[in-house]
């Protein structure tokens, strides 16, 4: 039999018999973890496998079957000597040697000899003998007939092992068998049965902690497979591979600037460089070096990509040329999806694109809780895009050519994200620019060098070109400054600042919608800024009947609201159904799928407002849409009013859309005064123009002497505030308000210090 010998290092228990420095088995059970542990199992397990036996969960007690076979076989004889054990090893289990039968019947008369001493009478030892015979012939019938052999069999073990399991797996270990046992709640329990260790050494490195919960066999199957699976995936490897960044200097356009031959000399590595340069190192001279360089790339014949402020989504026919099914799992997607990368004309190329494809979709996976469908959509946009620029970048490459290719503004999205960390593992040289240090980068990468300017400036676009190169001088660069300090933060705004806002409409008093009326936005309650965006407290509000039936003063009050920033509306409706309107029969182009068609709208002859800012336009819809989606008008989504509300709020009158272009956020916002003072019904398209001015930010007050319902008898929700002022007034004339004098009586100190209205 063969001694228990201690290890020097893990590799030992890999070693054949005849090269092991002392001749003798490994017999060890393992209680702690760590990543060398778990690679020792890894490994362990595959020689178990192959040449060994594996146990997980408990070896089963023979059965009435398997008894009752081996006393057919076997006869019910028990004599307790080595002649009994060697012919009924030699009649049981036929495959084995001479040896091999000498040194189980050894192993097992020397164990059964240990039980008889420790009191256990023929009885017992006939059952345990009984049992060992079976478990043998059952379980280890593969592994007896190699005993003695170099390649020494190996048993794996996983759980908390019992009294007569551990004895058979002595006489295993005694016959010649390298033995682990796997006990992932700890030593107690084995020592219980062996208190002194003397069958078993316990398995002790450096740095071991309890076993995660999740380890087991079957997890460390799963993990294997997954393994062997990802590296189907990669087919042929690449013969080259990159060395990204680990040459530079960090010295950022210098590195891109470097001839690819000054780089690197190992002919199985390509040199690229893969960096983000944030900010300016001078506003005088940034836009001139960034045209210069361009020019360089160019000059010195390297392939140059120049992309501004994002990649152009693919088109649906760049979609439909990538073929793809339904998946269930990451591998099978990322396997099938691989064909579709461009053929390239260099096979190394193309396993270099594999590789990437690969590499970057697993750790995406890895890393991110998207399901496979999300992840197969960000993979069908990478395979677009690298179809779209394979040709610029790649286009009869070579070892070790290096193309260049420029991001310039911030990443959007994880889509421009995943496609430039694969671009990075290719022969080129990456180079996000981001000049702008109030912008936010998506980009997250362990491979990517991080350059910070200090210096922060506003391009849209790359300088390729003299005409696109604008150099602002250092009086420019010094009032942009200045501009930043004086108006982010400070309360103070500069003209048309923002280009987006929200209206929020204010609950009042009666008596604070002539306070409010004349105050810039900035200065009412509840005015914010939230990133670019404000927020715009407005009035929208009904006045019903006449205050004290004071119908001079009524007047008067109204006058005072009529400033020059206010439109006032006396003719009920202002807008008729029958009125002409251009858009009306295009409204069912606009608006389809629940989306306002913008583009389709802009692009028509009958558009209006082509001439109004681009921000203004953005606005203008974005509130339409907001409208709609609202719900705010009776009939919306029900018998087609969605229509009637594009045709109405794409047809304003001239009036209107002027004060809208030039109306500023943050300062005194367009008005209307409404007044109706008769029982004429106010239109379904006044109702909708004032819903929509109410969300583009004017102050909008309706008075109605007769209390009757106005545009609020068209509206699903309460929209405006109502103010019940007095007793209800009918067929009162509206005045000629030239003649009406002011409610507001001015003292001489308010006309000498000019307050007031």
């Amino acid at each position: 039999m063969l001694e228990h010998v201690k290890f020097r290092q893990l590799s030992d228990f890999f070693v054949e018999l005849q090269n092991r420095e002392e001749k003798g088995i490994f017999f060890y059970r393992i209680s702690g973890y760590n990543e060398q542990i778990r690679d020792f199992i890894q490994k362990y397990y595959e020689a178990a496998r192959t040449s060994g036996v594996i146990i997980e969960g408990r070896i089963p007690n023979p059965d009435e079957k398997n008894l009752s076979y081996y006393h057919e076989i076997m006869g019910t004889d028990f004599t307790m000597s080595m002649g009994f054990f060697l012919s009924s090893l030699r009649k049981w289990l036929p495959r084995m040697n001479e040896y091999q039968r000498n040194t189980v019947a050894s192993a097992i008369y020397d164990t059964l000899d240990g039980l008889r001493k420790s009191g256990k009478n023929d009885n017992m030892l006939k059952n345990a003998y009984v049992k060992f015979m079976c478990w043998l012939y059952y379980k280890f019938e593969r592994i007896v007939s190699q005993l003695g052999e170099n390649k020494i069999p190996k048993i794996l073990y996983e759980g908390e092992i019992s009294n007569y399991e551990l004895l058979l797996i002595r006489v295993l270990a005694n016959a010649g068998c390298d033995i682990i046992l796997l006990q992932y709640a700890g030593d107690q329990n084995y020592l219980k049965l062996d208190p002194h260790s003397e069958f078993s050494d316990a398995l002790n490195l450096p740095g071991m902690e309890a076993f995660p919960p999740q380890f087991n066999l079957k997890w460390l199957k799963g993990e294997m497979q997954t393994a062997l699976e990802r590296e189907r995936l990669y087919g042929q490897k690449p013969s080259v591979t990159n060395c990204t960044n680990a040459w530079i200097k960090g010295k950022g356009l210098e590195d891109f600037r470097t001839p690819v031959p000054q780089r690197g000399n190992d002919p199985n590595l390509f040199y690229n460089c893969y960096c983000r340069i944030s900010g300016a190192e001078d506003k005088l001279t940034y836009l001139k070096e960034l045209y210069e360089f361009q020019l360089e790339i160019k000059n010195s014949k390297r392939r140059l990509v120049i992309v501004d402020g994002g990649l152009a989504q693919p088109t649906m026919e760049e979609i439909g040329q990538i073929r793809r099914k339904s998946y269930t799992r990451t591998e099978q997607m990322i396997l099938d999806l691989s064909a579709n990368l461009p053929q390239a004309g260099n096979p190394e190329l193309r396993r270099l694109m594999v590789k990437s494809f690969v590499d970057v979709l697993l750790q995406e996976s890895g890393q991110s809780a998207a399901n496979v469908n999300k992840l197969t959509n960000r993979a069908v946009y990478l395979l677009c895009w690298i179809r779209r620029y394979q040709e610029m970048l790649f286009a009869g490459w070579k070892m070790p050519e290096i193309a260049c290719f420029i991001y310039f503004g911030c990443c959007k999205n994880e889509n421009e994200a995943l496609f430039l960390r694969f671009l990075a593992r290719l022969p080129v040289d990456v180079l996000l620019l981001q000049p702008n240090l109030n912008e936010v980068c998506c980009l997250s990468d362990p491979l990517l060098f991080e350059k910070h300017d200090l210096e922060s400036l506003t391009v849209e676009r790359y300088p390729q070109e003299n005409t696109e190169l604008h150099i602002g001088t250092a009086a420019y660069h010094a009032e942009r400054e200045l501009d930043t300090l004086m108006y982010q933060d400070s309360g103070l705004y500069r003209n048309q600042q923002y280009g987006k806002a929200t209206a929020v409409t204010l609950q009042t008093m009666y008596e604070e919608i002539a306070i409010l009326w004349k105050q810039e936005l900035k200065y009412r309650p509840n005015f914010g800024t939230v990133g670019e965006i404000v927020n715009m407290p407005v009035i929208f509000a009904k006045v019903s009947g006449v205050k004290d039936g004071d119908v001079a003063r009524y007047w008067s009050e109204i006058k005072d609201l009529l400033t020059a920033d206010t439109a006032l509306i006396k003719s009920v409706p202002f807008l008729h159904p029958t009125d002409a309107n251009p858009m009306k029969a295009h409204a069912t182009e606009f608006f389809k799928n629940g989306r306002l068609q913008k583009q389709k709208i802009k692009e028509h002859p009958s558009y209006q407002y082509g001439v109004l800012r681009p921000e203004v336009q953005e606005h203008i819809l974005d509130k339409l849409q907001l409208l709609i989606d609202h719900r705010s008008i009776r009939g919306t989504f029900e018998n087609g009013t969605e229509y009637t509300i594009v045709a109405t709020v794409l047809n304003m009158k001239k009036e209107l859309i002027r004060m809208i272009q030039k109306f500023d956020f943050t300062k005194g916002n367009p008005k209307i005064v409404y007044i109706n003072t008769t029982e004429t019904n106010i239109s379904l398209e006044d109702s909708i123009l004032m819903a929509f001015l109410n969300l583009i930010g004017f102050d909008l007050v309706f008075f109605v002497p007769t209390g009757y319902q106005t545009v609020e008898k068209y509206y699903n929700r309460k929209l405006m505030e109502e103010h019940q002022i007095g007793e209800y007034k009918y067929d009162l004339t509206i005045p000629d308000f030239a003649h009406v004098p002011s409610a507001t009586r001015h003292t001489w100190r308010d006309k000498i210090f000019k307050r007031g209205s």
